[in-house]
């Protein structure tokens, strides 16, 4: 049995594939234990598995809901400065607090979300073996793949890697803080001239739930890099309240973190209410039951919903361009309107515009336009035909197994 210490972001979009990753390494012999704050860690047991708290001082109980509602604003620039400081004073508490956390344990690897440098910081400090986990897009740099925040196509001549430098550049001062942070962290533990989240990364393994159709072209991923596709484990089921109604099925969701968005949900209710089709509607909790009977139409409205057993019925999909949700409506060959809000979502949405199975909202997002982009998806084959092509791409990526194959290369009688 291996011990494994699984460093990651304490939010569900971050959290949900990590457990079934766990979940995996778990029915194979092997022990993972999440170290997370006190939130993160109560998250972590209500799903059946192990996890160590930290942070208790800096980062106590009810500091995650603080930080997910800032998250949840992240689609104003004067946001984001905010969510940054989030990111380093959580990347600051687990420098501070996991290495001890780590030795007690007895873990023999670490895996680290790409996004938390801790992971890799730490990992180094001890001298462990470390695998990094791409839940979101991967965010290896490449001169032609611009940044996986901004929502650019692929333009892979030299006007499109002068603008993917800019792109770079502008991220890079926004993530400056991090990045002092990391410097800082590296220079005190000797560790070289350490400062992006990319230069965390495992230099060994890295593993992503992304499926190379769906991401843009890449030339230099490092050797360890694996389109693994997604990691979800065990069975959804749903049971239709209106198993007679014939009409198209359309699924809507904003994710766990945007679903208050009261405005473009009843834009989108009010979209398939024109267009005469089933509208089946998640909020996450978003929404207070006033405003979930007030939108139009007769939507099926549920705060959390069981998302893989209702896109396998649904003829189209409605969302933000969540990373998760994507990944799931194209599992189930389900075409696409998307109106990204914020983080990597723009890049996920040029990402799904790219291959055709799916429209990408401007500025404009009242019914009449989610209404003309939802009749083009549900009615052109095109889109049908290539979310089927990414079906079959994710059918045979392998998956969480895949992924659990490489971390366990990671394991000492495999090394």
């Amino acid at each position: 049995m291996t011990v494994f210490a699984a460093l990651t972001p304490p939010y569900l979009g971050h959290l949900n594939p990590f457990l079934a990753l766990a979940e995996t390494l778990r029915a194979r012999g092997d022990r993972v234990v999440f170290v997370l704050q006190e939130d993160g860690a109560q998250r972590v047991r209500e799903r059946g598995h192990e996890a160590v708290a930290v942070g208790a001082a800096s980062h106590p109980p009810g500091m995650l809901a603080q930080m997910e509602r800032r998250l949840a604003g992240t689609g104003g620039p004067w946001t984001v400065p905010a969510t940054v400081r989030d990111m380093v004073d959580l990347t600051n508490m687990l420098c501070r607090e996991v290495p001890a956390a780590v030795q007690v344990l007895g873990a023999e690897v670490i895996l680290a979300d790409q996004l938390e440098p801790a992971g890799g910081l730490v990992a180094r400090r001890l001298g462990l073996a470390f695998g990094s986990v791409a839940n979101a897009l991967p965010i290896n740099e490449e001169p032609d793949v611009p940044p996986p925040y901004i929502g650019w196509g692929y333009k892979p001549d030299e006007k499109g890697r002068r603008r993917n430098g800019w792109g770079r550049y502008l991220s890079g001062w926004l993530m400056r803080p991090l990045e002092v942070e990391i410097a800082r962290w590296s220079a005190q533990w000797g560790l070289g001239p350490l400062r992006t989240l990319e230069d965390c990364l495992s230099p060994a393994v890295q593993v992503a739930q992304c499926v190379e159709p769906l991401d843009f072209p890449r030339a230099r991923l490092p050797p360890g890099f694996t389109y693994a596709g997604p990691f979800r484990g065990g069975y959804e089921v749903w049971e239709d309240p209106e198993p007679g109604d014939r009409r198209p099925l359309v699924y809507a969701s904003l994710g766990t973190l945007q679903g208050s968005r009261a405005r473009l949900l009843g834009a989108i209710a009010q979209a398939c209410a024109a267009l005469d089709v089933r509208l089946v509607l998640a909020h996450g909790g978003g929404l207070s039951p006033e405003e979930a009977l007030s939108l139009p139409g007769r939507p099926i409205v549920m705060a959390y919903a069981p998302q893989r057993a209702i896109l396998a019925r649904a003829q189209a999909i409605v969302c933000h361009a969540g990373f998760n949700t994507v990944l799931d409506a194209l599992a189930c060959g389900v075409s696409m309107v998307l109106a990204p809000l914020g983080f990597e979502q723009p890049g996920t949405a040029a990402r799904v515009a790219r291959t055709g199975a799916g429209l990408v909202l401007g500025r404009n997002r009242r019914a009449g336009a989610i209404a003309q982009a939802l009749s083009r998806v549900l009615v052109e084959p095109s889109f049908r035909a290539n979310a089927a092509r990414l079906a079959a791409a994710i059918a045979t990526s392998g998956g969480v197994e895949c992924a659990a194959d490489k971390i366990q290369s990671l394991t000492p009688r495999k090394r």
